[in-house]
């Protein structure tokens, strides 16, 4: 086989590959071979169909298989070898290719268009200078932390007074000779769709009898109903009209004092010893949240600055429209100009973030993809206040994501991400900048 390689602009090359019939000839005979083991053709035993039958039903089709076939592999070959920055993949002319004959030709012609990657250098180093935020939680986002901690340590109490959210038990009777009563049934008032209902437990105290209609007060739910009055769905319908409830029990969930069991549930034995300690790594824990957010900022900022420091780059863009319309969904619109220049913008910052990772010689493995998933576990876990998660419950909840192709797919690239962020902050100069979360938020969208 002999390639050639012809530029046609900064931005494209012609791909010539000339094959002759050596180069084939093995591959085919043996496809053919394997063809006449396998063929089913009446009159024949299996194995025993004369070659030249084959060759006459399957030859051409064969040829044109296997050509593809090590077309595809030595092209690739040859782009690799010789460190060709192709984008996409080569495109056959196929005003050229319309006048291959498969089955007389014994020696071919194809010719390919190939986008060529654009030269430039983004460089960036410690004469950089770049804003980075770092982001300062509020004393309510702390105040409504340490109550979560506490609610999660809280525990039921018996009281005398009913108010909003406790649990009543007691005894339940409807209001009419040889009506359904039942005893130590359980209620919170709280889940009644009525509010004129919902109010006549007000106040209520141990030992008090509330007259109420429990249809109206759960709207005729059928399963809420016959769940309380212990009867059938079919039944409910029967029991529409007004009932006692006589309280022998007010249950409610008190939080716990800040206390040591709670600095302890929250951070482990001894991890904190005071409130003030408990308040401070509370907000260490936000701002390593935050922290995440500040160096995809970061990322973002060294975005918009190496785009303008690059500049526009010089595309094919005739080629790789053509290669988006091949790739679009069967039965997909024609790509838009809109969403071509949005394309081309994209593939911009591809570039300049891939000779980045090279310059800084970015690289990851399944290990770094692993605490990339752990570090969206325990975030996950966070949001509701469960900040003590053990390490081997986050490894396998993290396990567990990536066995996800396109959830793996995209911790891959957070992964990639993430060190390149760290590479970065490590050259370039950093102006912090301690910022609110409402006004990181601001500077997030202006830039969006």
């Amino acid at each position: 086989m002999e390639f050639t390689l012809k530029n046609q602009s900064a931005a494209s090359a012609i791909l010539t590959v000339n094959i002759q019939e050596a180069d084939y000839s093995a591959l085919v005979e043996k496809q053919l071979k394997n063809f006449r083991q396998k063929a089913n053709v009446p009159g024949f035993r299996p194995g025993m169909v004369p070659m030249g039958l084959i060759k006459k039903q399957y030859g051409v089709a064969v040829k044109a298989e296997e050509i593809n076939k090590l077309l595809q592999s030595k092209i690739f070959e040859y782009i690799r070898e010789n460190k060709i920055d192709m984008l996409g993949e080569p495109l056959p002319i196929e005003a050229q290719q319309a006048g291959i004959n498969m089955a007389e030709d014994k020696d071919f012609t194809f010719e390919f268009e190939i986008a060529i990657a654009p030269k430039f250098e983004a460089v960036l180093d410690n004469n950089d200078k770049l804003a980075y935020y770092k982001i300062q939680p509020t004393d309510e986002m702390i105040e409504g932390q340490v109550k979560a901690f506490a609610q999660r340590c809280g525990e039921y109490k018996q009281v005398e007074a009913y108010e909003n959210g406790d649990m009543l038990k007691g005894t339940l009777a409807e209001c009419v000779e040889e009506g359904v009563v039942v005893r130590e049934a359980v209620m919170m008032p709280a889940y009644m769709k009525n509010d004129d209902q919902k109010a006549l437990f007000n106040g209520s105290k141990v030992n008090d009898v509330v007259t109420f209609n429990p249809s109206v007060a759960f709207d005729g739910n059928e399963a809420e109903l016959a769940s309380l009055l212990k009867v059938e769905k079919s039944e409910v319908a029967a029991h529409a009209g007004e009932f006692t409830f006589t309280i022998t029990e007010i249950t409610r969930f008190v939080a716990s004092e800040i206390n040591q069991n709670v600095f302890d549930a929250a951070f482990g034995k001894d991890a904190v010893k005071s409130e003030e300690e408990f308040r401070a790594k509370i907000a260490e824990q936000f701002e390593a949240r935050f922290e995440v957010e500040s160096d995809y900022k970061l990322l973002m900022d060294v975005r918009t600055y190496l785009m303008e420091k690059v500049g526009k780059l010089e595309f094919d863009e005739a080629i790789l429209r053509r290669i988006m319309d091949m790739n679009k969904p069967e039965g997909a619109e024609a790509v838009s100009e809109e969403e071509f220049q949005k394309s081309l913008t994209e593939l911009t910052w591809h570039l300049i973030k891939e000779q980045l990772a090279k310059k800084f010689e970015v690289k990851i493995d399944d290990n770094d993809v692993l605490e990339v998933a752990k570090g969206a576990t325990r975030d996950q876990f966070a949001q509701y206040g469960m900040a003590n998660v053990p390490e081997d419950l986050l490894e396998n909840y993290a396990k567990e994501m990536l066995k996800q192709d396109k959830t793996r797919e995209a911790l891959i690239n957070r992964a990639v991400d993430v060190k390149l962020i760290q590479a970065i902050k490590g050259v370039v100069t950093l102006a912090e900048e301690k910022i609110s979360v409402e006004d990181f938020n601001k500077k997030v969208q202006e830039n969006a």
